[in-house]
């Protein structure tokens, strides 16, 4: 017992080295937190597009573009969109990590989050546009009034596990040298030569924002079920 509290010491009070912890969970979660924002816009207004596309037959060509953008992305390791954001789109621009990371992990969750949403708006009633339209709504006054709030009620679940996914995905911004919140683990590891204490303790420090995050969504859905009463 009196050894693992040596490595405790030695891990995160020594030299004051929990700081890289606390240091790296902060850009963990400013980066998941732009990322989870901008991949919902981006998201919605693909899913929108192509769910006009599919109901109406209009935006051909912002479908086709929509289609290749989810294909592409949903094709390719979140590494590698890293990569090449990092060392190829922004090689020449003086923009910091944390701004590319936010953008590669924008554009990888606005793809899922798309599909998402496209199934959420195309389970919902027919008969709910069709009412929407008999009331003198225009099509995107129905989408956004009638159609889409009944899509976020039936996709929040699959919302939420690919919120907890991209939380999780960003642990791969050491690739860029960005000292996120596993990143911060290594670094300690690197200079007190243990592996087990660093690595669990930044284990841990996700599965806490992971519960946390699950049991806030928990709560959301109860409310919505109960606002339906």
């Amino acid at each position: 017992m009196e050894s693992i509290k040596e490595k405790f010491i030695d891990n995160f009070i020594t030299d004051d080295r929990w700081r890289y912890i606390w240091n790296g969970l902060g850009v963990t979660l400013k980066i998941a937190v732009f990322a989870v924002i901008f991949g919902i816009l981006i998201g919605a207004l693909v899913a929108i597009v192509r769910s006009a596309h599919d109901k109406t037959g209009r935006f051909k060509v912002l479908n086709w573009f929509c289609k290749l953008y989810t294909t592409v992305i949903r094709g390719t390791p979140m590494v590698l969109q890293l990569l090449i954001m990092y060392f190829v789109v922004f090689a020449t621009v003086g923009v910091s990590k944390v701004f590319v990371a936010i953008v590669a992990f924008s554009l990888n969750s606005g793809a899922y989050v798309s599909e998402i949403f496209r199934s959420g708006i195309m389970s919902v009633d027919s008969g709910q546009e069709e009412a929407g339209r008999s009331l003198g709504l225009s099509y995107g006054q129905t989408m956004w009034y009638i159609i889409i709030p009944q899509a976020f009620k039936n996709v929040l679940p699959a919302l939420a596990n690919e919120f907890i996914t991209l939380l999780k995905e960003t642990s791969v911004s050491g690739y860029i040298a960005l000292a996120d919140l596993t990143k911060g683990g290594d670094i300690i590891r690197s200079q007190t030569y243990d592996a087990f204490m660093p690595l669990v303790g930044v284990a841990v420090v996700y599965l806490i924002m992971v519960c946390l995050l699950s049991a806030g969504v928990t709560k959301l859905e109860g409310r919505l079920r109960s606002s339906e009463r």
